[in-house]
């Protein structure tokens, strides 16, 4: 048997945790898609289900002694359906790109065409971006943001009308606004488009009671279970029940091999935590605190991509400041807080030295920050990226965040 520890016997692998586990402690974790799971998911997430194959699903495995493994995920299953209203939900999806990729191939044939957002307008690379496998077997066609920085229904509508899409396809890692599902399911009706959403950034909200959900009104919605759900990372893809052999057949033997059932009890685990009342303020606090962040910087004279947030996140341009969205990001990161760069729509600088940054208040939130710390942070910011060629700086800044950080411990039980 063995009886090695992780800190005797792998002393490197060992550190290298501990700094990171450091770095989170230390730092204000404001990318939006990044949060902090409980001691109870990481608890799951480090369990002998791991040791575990299961092909297959809850009573029907291609493998024995699955008994128990079959309890474990059904109750993941039933949690998510309970919190979204799903009629079937599959909690295989590895992460949230081969859920995209997984729900495609059950809904269309190769070559047939996808509407979904342009990556610059806040969507996602799955979406169809050229780089990705997806848009190599599927036509995407791209619609924007308008000028008002929301979808517009009515060009929306008009594209539909002209390209005929089998799949309508809503969803975002950028946008900041909230979507109207029900008249985008109208306009896909009126084509005779199967509707697909992508919530990864936004479940958590979904789920408390914050943002609308788009799961009782669409054909199939994906989502991650980390990012504002505050699970483990993983992805879950929820459909309709007529919907339900054609995606489960995806997933596996589809796309997929075995489950990873460590990973669906730490699933199961963030949603029963989703169920409690607890996680409904948590989410409203998300969005108060997101409110906060914008008015702060538009009191600093930024340009708030899509005219603010409904949600969790900011989408900023900080050109006007004199720096990039990269070297606002590498100036942040020297001052302990962790953003990511990112495009603007229609951004004329590259995907790598972008004029934007993307920030996101739910792993703050976690961390039980409220109105007066986002204020706080907010000027932080502005003086570090007023002072971005500065390290001495930044360093000052460094030490006034953990400062905070110090006052909303992460771990403190775990040494």
């Amino acid at each position: 048997m063995y009886t090695h520890s992780l800190k005797k016997f792998d002393p490197e692998i060992y550190t290298s945790i501990k700094k990171e586990q450091q770095r989170e402690e230390e730092g204000l974790e404001m990318i939006p898609s990044e949060n902090f799971v409980s001691p109870a998911v990481l608890e799951a997430l480090g369990s002998v289900l791991t040791n575990k194959y299961s092909e297959g699903y809850p009573g029907k495995r291609y493998y024995g002694g699955c008994e128990f493994i079959d309890e474990v995920e059904q109750l993941a299953i039933d949690r998510a359906k309970q919190i979204f209203k799903a009629e079937h939900v599959n909690v295989q999806p590895l992460s949230g790109a081969p859920a995209n990729l997984i729900a495609y191939s059950a809904l269309l044939k190769p070559g047939e065409t996808i509407l979904g957002m342009d990556l610059s307008h806040g969507g996602h690379l799955t979406h169809g971006h050229p780089v990705t496998f997806s848009a190599g077997i599927y036509h995407f066609v791209g619609y924007k943001t308008n000028a008002e920085g929301k979808i517009d229904l009515d060009n929306l509508r008009a594209m539909a009308l002209e390209h005929k899409p089998k799949l309508i396809l809503v969803g975002y890692s950028a946008y900041s606004r909230e979507i109207e599902y029900e008249k985008i399911k109208k306009i896909a009706d009126e084509v005779g488009a199967f509707t697909m959403a992508d919530i990864a950034h936004i479940a958590g909200l979904i789920a408390g009671g914050e943002m609308n959900n788009p799961v009782p009104i669409f054909d199939v919605v994906t989502t991650t279970t980390h990012k504002t759900l505050r699970g483990p990372r993983g992805g879950m893809i929820m459909c309709k029940e007529k919907f339900a052999k054609a995606v489960d057949k995806a997933v596996f033997p589809g796309m997929q091999g075995g489950p990873h059932e460590n990973n669906i009890a730490g699933k199961a685990v963030a949603f029963k935590e989703a169920l409690e009342p607890e996680f409904r303020e948590y989410a409203k606090q998300i969005k108060k605190n997101a409110k906060i962040l914008e008015t702060e910087f538009k009191k600093f004279g930024y340009k708030i991509c899509f005219g603010g947030t409904d949600n969790h996140l900011l989408l900023i341009d900080v050109t006007p400041k004199g720096l990039s969205g990269k070297e606002a990001q590498i100036a942040l990161d020297k001052a302990g807080i962790t953003v990511n760069k990112n495009m603007i729509p229609d951004d004329p600088r590259s995907p790598m030295d972008p004029s934007g940054i993307r920030l996101g208040t739910p792993a703050l939130t976690t961390r039980g920050m409220k109105e007066t710390e986002m204020k706080q942070i907010a000027a932080w910011i502005e003086e570090a990226i007023l002072n971005f060629k500065d390290d001495a700086k930044l360093a000052e800044i460094k030490n006034r965040v953990r400062g905070l950080t110090k006052k909303f411990p992460l771990y403190p039980t775990l040494k």
